[in-house]
């Protein structure tokens, strides 16, 4: 894999409703997005700068080939014709994950065992194997995707390794944490240009807070993390060192040079969220332009004009909880009396819940937030 090719075929996976966001930071058409990511291509480059500084994805896979099997000598024979040595060492571990739909070969475990030994085939010497686990925090082995479908064979390789919102700052968690990718959306679905002041409320461990610091200071979100690339045969470590010079690495702890501190304010009633922030935020080098501060929704003091942003509590039977439904009115009353001209975006389950508000909320959207589909919904106050 030469360093200036620019046809590997790429793809960036994201969470569900996110594909429009991750085209942009691609510089790509929303058109260009299809279910669960978006396609391109591109040469190593393009490979370490993905995983470096895109803010909505999940991981990044390179295609390795796709072909026809009707049968499972048929599956081992071509799967071997495979370029696996741009990625694999002879005998190097690997996490396989197999699905198959609409194909004669649709058991995964024994398409999962042909895989394994076209690789042995093609670099001369068997690779340990195992199941491919979503959510570990590291991922020390090698992942390849091996999707069939109407008896079409893809076979990816993982270049990311642990999933791409493992940014590495969020070791203290409060309760329902929101993914770090699904938070950059928020601000990239909001509008936020950076600079303008920005207000979450409801900031739990402080997510928003911290991708919006990143965002804002233009520190790449991959700079404190590893990435699968980096074990590749032909990984190309001065190439990789030029990108994190300009991403901001240098000058990780103390904010990039010259940049000034960004205009955000972070709260939440709890306590414990608070310091968790704290400690999050330190961890990610921003938190000196984030102001943190333990207190209610009532007891926010914007400045100038600017953007919220935010994760507000909500449940899954609005009926059977008045108290929340008193929080979305004091929220939106909050808003109207103190946050005249701001523009506010936030995810919620029910409309119902945002007409507590008072705010015509418009649905930019649908997320998933911890498994629970969730609106993207936006207002001017």
């Amino acid at each position: 894999m030469e360093t200036d090719a620019s046809n590997i075929r790429l793809f960036a996976v994201c969470a569900p409703g996110l594909e429009p966001y991750l085209a942009g930071e691609l510089g790509l058409p929303p058109s260009a997005a299809v279910p669960g990511g978006v396609e391109f291509s591109g040469g190593l480059e393009q490979i370490y700068q993905a995983n470096l500084a895109l803010r909505t994805a999940t991981r990044l896979l390179l295609r390795l080939g796709s072909f026809r099997a009707e049968a499972f000598w048929e599956l081992r024979k071509k799967a071997a014709r495979l370029p696996w040595e741009r990625c694999l060492a002879p005998g190097q571990p690997l996490a396989l994950r197999v699905t198959c739909h609409k194909s004669r070969l649709y058991h995964s475990d024994a398409v999962a065992e042909r895989i394994a030994g076209a690789v042995a085939d093609r670099l001369g010497q068997p690779s340990p194997t195992s199941k491919a686990v979503e959510e570990a925090d590291e991922q020390p082995e090698q992942l390849v995707v091996v999707r069939l479908a109407d008896d079409v064979c893809q076979v990816s390789i993982d270049s990311s390794g642990a999933a791409l919102h493992r940014r590495g700052y969020r070791l203290q968690t409060a309760k329902a944490p929101l993914r770090e990718t699904l938070a950059a959306g928020m601000l990239l679905a909001s509008g936020w240009d950076g600079a303008a002041p920005l207000i979450d409320p409801f900031c739990g461990s402080g997510t928003i807070p911290i991708e919006a610091a990143l965002l804002g200071r233009k520190i790449a979100p991959g700079l404190q993390r590893n990435f699968a690339f980096m074990h590749w045969p032909d990984f190309d470590a001065s190439l990789w060192d030029r990108l994190c010079q300009h991403a901001g690495g240098e000058k990780l702890q103390d904010g990039p040079a010259g940049m000034a501190p960004v205009a955000l304010q972070a709260s939440d009633r709890d306590a414990g969220a608070i310091q968790a922030s704290r400690a999050n935020a330190a961890r990610a080098g921003v938190a000196d332009c984030i102001e943190f501060a333990c207190q209610a929704v009532s007891a926010i003091h914007p400045r100038g004009r600017g953007w919220v942003v935010t994760n507000p509590p909500y449940g899954l039977r609005v009926s059977a909880n008045q108290d929340l439904r008193s929080l979305y009115a004091q929220f939106g009353k909050v808003l109207r009396q103190r946050c005249r001209g701001w523009r506010v975006l936030l995810i919620c389950p029910e409309m119902r819940l945002l007409a507590q508000s008072g705010l015509e909320f418009k649905v930019l959207g649908r997320l998933y937030n911890g498994g629970v589909q969730v609106l993207l919904a936006a207002a001017d106050v």
